[in-house]
């Protein structure tokens, strides 16, 4: 943190100013003013927790892309069928057992399995390949689409949480103040404070297992140098299985929390995989860090641009993605 201050002194000037405005229009009492400029407070706060929340689920299918696309160098072009997948037996299996916990666990799990088999059975013997990769995995993409659409139709799905995630609870800011000196607080539901609060964990639970342990310190090093890895007796096969069965597994993981914050249907696997896609982009490759960032920046893009200016707001995720490339090639915490 001192390097950076000490190197991006400007940088960090206009961070903390920000985050000090940003800060302030979240708590404090808004001004006439500044309702004529903006609009209602709580549009705006509303907007603002739906951006992070949307930028959380971003996060959890993109960490698993992350990890595959960014770190591996694997183009997985059917990362969002995993997702869609994942959210379908997740739901066929909450529904049968009643659990939401076990469907959840069911979807990490099978799109796990999936994630192993297409390492061993196709990206294995594409190594280095990556118009091959691209191919496949699109042609792989449009085959599950149409096997889901066989099996689930064209019907939209979505999950029941768990009692106690039902409901909104009451956050410590204020809409507005009646005549009467009366405040009115802001409410929003406790399942999407949960899906931020997951992905938070996920974050930090992935970087530590990447940065802190030594299975991925391995894993880092056969990205590196596989050759080197290979010579001091390490299975580096075995190495790249387990990093696909865990950024498949959180593809999978992620369909049954998207599918309950929003819902599952045909076309989720699309909008998923160009999210993921530009998030990675935006991010950097091969950087979880990098890839929180990326999915905060387009959570809140896509959603302040569809609440203030819907006709271009689809627009605003591509034009970022394009300046980012433009500015910054690597990526916001991508390495040159």
């Amino acid at each position: 943190m001192r390097q950076f201050l000490e190197r991006h002194t400007f940088w960090a000037l206009i961070v903390f100013l920000v985050a000090a405005t940003l800060l302030w229009m979240i708590f404090a009492v808004w001004p006439d003013w500044l309702e004529d400029a903006i609009g209602r407070k709580r549009t705006f706060v509303n907007t603002l927790l739906n951006g992070v929340t949307l930028a959380g689920l971003y996060f959890l299918v993109a960490s698993g892309f992350t990890l595959v696309f960014g770190l591996m160098r694997n183009v997985n072009l059917a990362h969002g069928s995993m997702y869609l997948l994942g959210g379908y037996i997740g739901y066929d299996v909450a529904d049968a057992t009643g659990n939401w916990f076990v469907g959840l666990a069911a979807a990490f799990l099978a799109i796990a399995v999936s994630g192993i088999l297409l390492q061993v059975l196709i990206f294995r013997r594409m190594e280095g390949q990556d118009l091959r990769q691209t191919l496949v995995t699109i042609g792989i993409s449009i085959i599950a689409a149409d096997l889901m659409l066989a099996i689930w139709g064209g019907t939209t799905y979505q999950f029941s949480p768990p009692e106690w995630l039902f409901g909104a609870a009451e956050l410590p800011v204020i809409s507005s103040v009646s005549a009467a000196g009366k405040p009115t607080w802001i409410k929003y539901p406790i399942y999407r404070l949960t899906v931020l609060g997951v992905a938070v964990a996920a974050g930090i639970l992935l970087w530590l297992f990447l940065n802190r342990t030594k299975l991925g310190m391995m894993i880092r090093a056969g990205v590196n140098d596989r050759d080197m890895l290979a010579a001091s007796g390490v299975n580096v096969q075995l190495v790249f299985a387990l990093v696909f069965a865990i950024g498949a597994g959180l593809a999978g993981f992620a369909g049954v929390v998207g599918g309950t914050a929003l819902s599952i249907a045909p076309g989720e696997d699309i909008r998923y995989l160009l999210a993921s896609l530009i998030v990675v982009i935006v991010g950097g490759l091969g950087s979880v860090t990098g890839a929180a960032i990326g999915a905060l920046v387009i959570g809140l893009a896509e959603q302040f641009g569809l609440a203030y200016f819907p006709t271009y707001g689809v627009v605003l995720t591509f034009l970022i993605m394009v300046v980012v490339l433009a500015v910054r090639p690597q990526g916001i915490m991508g390495g040159r």
